[in-house]
Parts: C-alpha cells; sequence; structure tokens
C-alpha cells in the first residue's frame, strides 16, 4: 500500500504497548484479520511508563513511543477509560488507578457506585485513545467512544476492567455478558480501530 501523506506502510509486525492481559486480547482479536505479528510490551520485558499525560490521548501517545523505542518496531498503545456524567467525567483517566496499587476492578466498580450514591443520572461513556508509533517517534492517534449507562450490582464474566457495570446504548446486557464479537462491533476501542485500519490497513 502506498502511504498517505505523512503516514507510513502498513506494519507487518507490532508491539501492543500493555500489560493488561485482557487489552491484549481484545487488540489481537481486532488485528487478527490483518496479518499482523504482534507481541506484547509485557513479553518483550519492556517497563511501564509512568501516564503523565492529561488526557487519554496523550497517554496513549507516551506509551506508543516508549515501546516502540525500546523495542525498535512500531506499537499500538491503548489508553482508555470510563467517563461517568455524573462524576463530572471521572474516573476518566485515572480508570485503573481508581482500583488501587493491584488494579483491582472490583474495587474500582464499587468506588464508582459508591460515588454515584442516589445519583439519578447514571450516563456513562468509554473513551479509548489508540496510538500507533513508529520507531523514530513518528506517531497519529485514533479515538473512538460508546456511550451506555452505570448499572448495578455488576453482570458478566466475559470482559474486563468496568464491563460488568457498563450497558451500550440499545443494549441489555452488559459489556461482560455480550458474546465478546458483538462487543467488538460496538465498543469504544473498536470505533477508535476502524480509524486506525482506514488509515493503514484499508485496499
Amino acid at each position: 500500500m502506498t502511504p498517505k501523506p505523512g503516514r507510513r506502510p502498513k506494519p507487518d509486525r507490532l508491539v501492543i504497548a500493555s500489560h493488561n492481559s485482557g487489552k491484549v486480547r481484545e487488540i489481537e482479536t481486532l488485528l487478527a484479520p490483518f496479518g499482523v505479528a504482534v507481541v506484547s510490551a509485557a513479553a518483550l520485558g519492556l517497563p511501564e511508563p509512568e501516564e503523565t499525560g492529561t488526557t487519554f490521548r496523550a497517554n496513549a501517545e507516551l506509551k506508543a513511543v516508549a515501546a516502540a523505542t525500546a523495542a525498535k518496531l512500531p506499537a499500538l498503545a491503548d489508553d482508555s477509560g470510563l467517563a461517568v456524567r455524573a462524576l463530572k467525567g471521572a474516573p476518566g483517566i485515572y480508570s485503573a488507578r481508581w482500583g488501587g496499587a493491584a488494579k483491582d476492578f472490583n474495587l474500582a466498580m464499587e468506588r464508582v457506585q459508591r460515588e454515584l450514591g442516589a445519583a439519578k443520572d447514571r450516563r456513562a461513556q468509554f473513551v479509548c485513545a489508540l496510538s500507533l508509533a513508529w520507531p523514530d517517534g513518528f506517531c497519529e492517534t485514533f479515538e473512538g467512544t460508546v456511550d451506555g449507562t452505570i448499572v448495578w450490582p455488576p453482570r458478566g464474566d466475559k470482559g474486563f476492567g468496568y464491563d460488568p457495570m457498563f450497558v451500550a446504548e440499545g443494549a441489555r446486557e452488559t459489556f461482560a455478558e455480550m458474546d465478546p464479537d458483538a462487543k467488538h462491533a460496538i465498543s469504544h476501542r473498536a470505533d477508535a480501530f476502524r480509524k486506525l485500519v482506514a488509515a493503514y490497513f484499508a485496499a
């Protein structure tokens, strides 16, 4: 494929710049149809950079650039999280940190529910920024969202993170109850990934 202005050719091998096994599995599934060999940052023993950005985009970019530089391979990083309207967008970029040092999402979900209390507005949004970086520092970012509602108690065991407490608009099941293929069709990560595919993998 001829690269678009400012873009690079389709990468044949990618580092997935994440130590989150659930996130790595989702990205591997999304990449599977395109014949891209993938390896996780954890498998390469790459350290997790400190997420010092103030937005999903900034954190995705710093993780992608760090992994690409260290591995000398193109790297794809995801920064994503849950933004709850009644909590003024929290937990947002701190979604994982709401689970404490162990990133225990059961604790994180309990905190969301506790802070919502009796709030009637339970609207929320999952946000994803996907950044593709190259060893020379070139980086592009694609963003996606999905709107939905917070439910309690959590339901389902197929997802990860906040999936058991999130029902997307137009759905009845939480992300953790849905068949993975059904979730991949509508998720925030899939929304961002479609934009990445259009830029790098479309014919």
